[in-house]
């Protein structure tokens, strides 16, 4: 019997549980499930003879160490700063470990340790990092043997609302951890387009957002994503013109979430009282002048240089921000209080179905023809549980954990998956769950 331990039993980790257990009783695992919340567990893992649920603080180091010392292999899904936590016990209990967290700067500091000890750290094992690696991987290795020459690589990403599902202002609800959401963009973007290195504050990401056409959803805006420079390096295209990864929303998303940047309400660095403040005072703390209650909607869309009939107040007024009610949170910073919103607001209700959408878009010459080649993947979600996104992060690092018990895998030290080794069977097993690319060249 095998044993594999799981850390989290977030939106994310249904699918993944549910792979786990049905790969169980022939395979030969047992699966441990912790998390703080004991009941959030047994209703993913429900009375099945191969899960063990385990209530757990992830800061009690000596009961976290027992469950990783007792184990074969670790998956984590916890929040990214506690990963760390648990790569260390796992390099001190010389277990291998897979997450679909970005690598960070303190994982890093272990790397020689990680290959000393003959183990593999997989990262970036879920959808955005994850499939997007092995996807683009296997195109721009596909379009090199052949002869291709790439010049221009542009990929996009997004955890979109299915549009039967969309009834709000903002075309979006919450498929995954809410705080992740409130941050994301935060740390600006780095992109290289047209031989220049273009550089955007998060102030300017959500400005003026472009669009691309999706074949069967229509028009999707995007904005770069992170620091897409590092990538270069790993997918091997360091000299090419344009090279760009970025995150997919339907276009009213960013008009209104950049509203929302422009009132310093996702900030996250000082805390405020939030007791017996009001949802508009506290939406309007930044903005000078004289807040005349009467005139509340004007006096923003004033700040924001919109019309008080425009879909960005509806959409402000939809989360609640232009009322009197009082927010009794305590002491939170902004983005903790945006958070608590949009959990409310924009919640998925359980016939919700979320959707994922993901697009290369290669443009290479052979043969001294220009070809521009477009590969997209849309999946759909089946209720607000069984999300495309629990779908998309959770299964790779399922199969992920097959191969490497399996003993199919022989690669050591810290990576993400973005090595024929690991892409070919993973993209291929991914296939049955419907989660596949069509592919279309001009």
């Amino acid at each position: 019997m095998r044993n594999i331990l799981l850390f989290g039993a977030g939106k994310s980790a249904t699918s993944l549980i549910d792979y786990l257990i049905t790969n169980a009783p022939r395979q030969k695992w047992h699966v441990t499930v912790a998390d703080q919340d004991l009941l959030q567990i047994k209703s993913k893992t429900g009375k099945s003879y191969y899960a063990t649920p385990v209530e757990l603080n992830i800061h009690d180091q000596a009961a976290r160490q027992q469950l990783i010392q007792e184990t074969d292999l670790v998956i984590s899904l916890l929040p990214p700063p506690l990963h760390i936590l648990v790569a260390k016990d796992c390099l001190q209990f010389h277990k291998n470990l897979l997450t679909a967290s970005y690598v960070d700067p303190e994982v890093r500091k272990l790397e020689k340790d990680i290959e000393k000890a003959g183990l593999l750290f997989m990262y970036e094992m879920g959808l955005d990092p994850g499939i997007d690696h092995m996807s683009a991987m296997k195109l721009i290795h596909s379009i090199e043997k052949k002869g291709g020459q790439i010049f221009s690589f542009k990929s996009y990403c997004g955890g979109l609302i299915s549009p039967d599902s969309i009834d709000n202002p903002w075309q979006y609800k919450i498929s995954w951890n809410a705080r992740n959401i409130v941050l994301s963009g935060s740390s600006g973007a780095t992109y290289k387009e047209k031989g220049k290195i273009k550089e955007l504050s998060y102030e300017q990401l959500f400005d003026h957002n472009k669009t691309i056409q999706v074949p069967g959803i229509g028009k999707l805006a995007y904005y770069p994503n992170r620091d897409s420079l590092s990538y270069m390096e790993i997918y091997k295209l360091q000299e090419i013109a344009t090279f760009m990864r970025a995150t997919l929303r339907f276009p009213d998303f960013c008009e209104g979430w950049n509203a929302l940047i422009k009132l310093g309400l996702t900030d996250d660095a000082k805390k405020v009282q939030t007791d017996h403040m009001t949802y508009y005072n506290w939406a309007t703390q930044n903005l000078d002048g004289d807040n005349a209650a009467e005139a509340h909607d004007e006096y923003v869309a004033q700040h924001l240089g919109v019309s008080s009939k425009s879909k960005v107040i509806r959409q402000l007024k939809y989360l609640g921000l232009l009322n009197g009610d009082q927010i009794n949170l305590g002491e939170k910073t902004n983005a903790g209080v945006l958070e608590s919103v949009v959990q409310e607001k924009l919640r998925m209700e359980p016939t919700d179905k979320d959707m994922i959408v993901m697009m290369h878009e290669i443009e290479f010459e052979r043969r001294s023809m220009a070809t521009r080649m477009h590969a997209y993947m849309i999946v759909q979600g089946e209720d607000n549980l069984r999300t495309a996104m629990a779908k998309t992060v959770g299964l790779p690092l399922g199969i992920m954990a097959k191969l490497i018990l399996s003993d199919k895998v022989s690669l050591k030290g810290l990576h993400i998956p973005v090595m024929p080794e690991i892409y070919n069977p993973v993209l291929k097993e991914l296939e049955e769950f419907d989660i596949r690319f069509e592919e279309t060249f001009e």
